[in-house]
């Protein structure tokens, strides 16, 4: 599969698209988060 034809989703906090990746294979519907630092940050707006 090529990696232009794997889901993204959007970040709430930078608001730059992420791709699927396989570690979020299981629970990708609750993966909201581009990383960690956008999950800890969820109160403010930042660049990544």
């Amino acid at each position: 599969m090529k990696k232009s034809d794997l889901p993204q989703k959007m970040c709430p906090v930078c608001q730059r698209p992420f791709t699927w990746r396989k570690k979020w294979e299981r629970n990708w519907e609750a993966v909201k988060y581009c990383s960690k630092r956008c999950a800890g940050n969820k109160q403010s707006r930042h660049d990544c």
